[in-house]
């Protein structure tokens, strides 16, 4: 493994004067760049699909990385094979920690659909390619670097660095991983900020455009519809037939379209990117709040930029359907799965109320799962490490500009979000053509290297300009 040579070990006292003058301290980004290659091929081709998961592997590879550095850590299991890793670099106490987290599971895979081995990190045409390249082992790798480069530079710093390694973050159903650390554990990760995954540098064309900071998430909330009935025959129809029921009521759910509220996050959003945008691009985002166009303009998103209409709302999609047993029987229920993905301040019990007077059918009744994730205020845009993820990009990708968002899917940023952290997730450069082709969970899942390293320095300005000592 490359170590830091020893002219690069500069005394704190000149770093902490370098830096003072705004002059970054020098790393020596070819040997990080082939280094960060290294660990990130080797964590890829560990197979940490969830379930079952197994992320005790890829702890085991970051403890023998840290071991050799001479870095602290402790791990921490509620099941054996799935351990958490807690890294620290102390501080002088003059701030608060800030926290940095990657998860080391992903999803499952189905080979057969795969062009290459899902687990080889294949080196190719530019990209490595295999599970967990973007969800989210390229984080878990930046999160290592960043932390390697601290302790090899001697940064001194001002608040603690800590870096987690979780466990069971694609299955929130499973608690060995961020709710185990934030129920159990959570003096080893307390901090004031958190950055994980949830952002992106947007480019098109090879430009990039602006880099989203997503600063708050939509929050899961699933129901089941289940449609009640006499059974029978099959040759004597029913008018409360259970899946006549269940499909009228479905089909109403999925044209119900919930009223738009935007928040801070999502209103700053599509201010700024009107900004940045061509003509008939920025009337769209200028015109969400004009009555008059309101309407157009929604139903276009509908159809062509599904991840902007659904940040304007709460939002429904019927993913599973279930009922009956055999062809000529008529069934006594029947059952559908919502996938409702939530506003953080949707009022569920008014929002399921009004679900049940849209369906208007007392054969059907809504049945609200036990929730995952906790809902939680969007993280502020005030902060120092806001402030220092703009100097990040400035610094980067000067002709871009940076946005908040907030995420459609699920991270783990929403526990912290809870306890009062502020976290903001980040990421790689994608271009929407390739992140819609091989992004998360995707059968043919891969990462460029350039927005790989372009990863990594992001990191690494961003916490630099929060953390080292002025």
């Amino acid at each position: 493994m490359p170590h830091a040579s020893p002219s690069t070990l500069l005394p704190v006292f000149l770093l902490s004067a370098l830096y003072a003058h705004g002059a970054a301290p020098p790393v020596d980004w070819d040997k990080v760049r082939a280094e960060t290659l290294l660990h990130y091929q080797s964590i890829v081709r560990i197979n940490s699909s969830n379930p079952p998961g197994n992320e005790t592997l890829v702890v085991n590879y970051l403890r023998n990385v840290l071991d050799r550095e001479g870095i602290p850590y402790q791990v921490f299991a509620l099941d054996p094979a799935r351990a958490n890793l807690v890294a620290r670099l102390k501080g002088n106490g003059r701030g608060k920690p800030i926290l940095i987290l990657g998860h080391t599971d992903t999803v499952g895979v189905q080979r057969e659909k795969w062009p290459v081995d899902p687990f080889s990190a294949l080196r190719k045409d530019g990209y490595i390619w295999g599970r967990g390249t973007t969800d989210n082992k390229d984080g878990v790798t930046a999160g290592l670097m960043l932390l390697l480069e601290l302790k090899r530079l001697n940064i001194p710093l001002d608040r603690d660095v800590i870096y987690l390694a979780e466990a069971a973050e694609e299955s929130a159903a499973v608690p060995a991983g961020i709710d185990f650390m934030v129920n159990e554990h959570w003096s080893s990760i307390d901090a004031e900020f958190a950055l994980a995954e949830g952002g992106f540098v947007h480019s098109e064309g090879g430009r990039v455009r602006f880099v989203e900071i997503a600063a708050t998430e939509k929050v899961p909330r699933r129901a089941r519809l289940i449609a009640t009935g006499t059974s029978g025959h099959g040759s004597r129809p029913r008018r409360d037939n259970a899946i006549a029921h269940l499909s009228a009521a479905v089909s109403k759910v999925a044209a119900w379209q919930p009223p738009m509220r935007l928040n801070d996050i999502t209103r700053t959003f599509f201010e700024r990117l009107s900004t940045i945008s061509p003509p008939g691009e920025a009337a769209r985002y200028n015109g969400l709040l004009d009555p008059q166009k309101s309407a157009a303009i929604q139903d276009y998103f509908a159809t062509h930029d599904l991840g902007k209409y659904s940040i304007l709302r709460t939002s429904i999609s019927p993913t599973m359907i279930s009922g009956g047993f055999r062809q000529n029987v008529i069934p006594s229920q029947a059952e559908a799965m919502l996938d409702i993905r939530a506003l953080p301040d949707e009022d569920m019990p008014a929002f399921f109320a009004a679900m049940e007077r849209i369906i208007g059918d007392p054969a059907v009744r809504i049945a609200p799962l036990k929730p995952g994730r906790p809902a939680a205020p969007p993280s502020r845009l005030d902060t120092a490490m806001f402030r220092a993820l703009e100097a990040a990009q400035r610094r980067l990708y000067p002709s871009a500009i940076t946005i908040p968002g907030m995420v459609t899917g699920a991270t783990d940023l929403a526990q912290l979000r809870a306890r009062g952290v502020q976290a903001y997730g980040i990421g790689p450069q994608f271009d929407e053509a390739e992140f819609a082709a091989h992004g998360w969970h995707s059968d043919v899942e891969r990462l460029s290297e350039e927005s790989l390293h372009g990863l990594v320095r992001f990191l690494w300005y961003a916490v630099l300009e929060v953390a080292a000592t002025r």
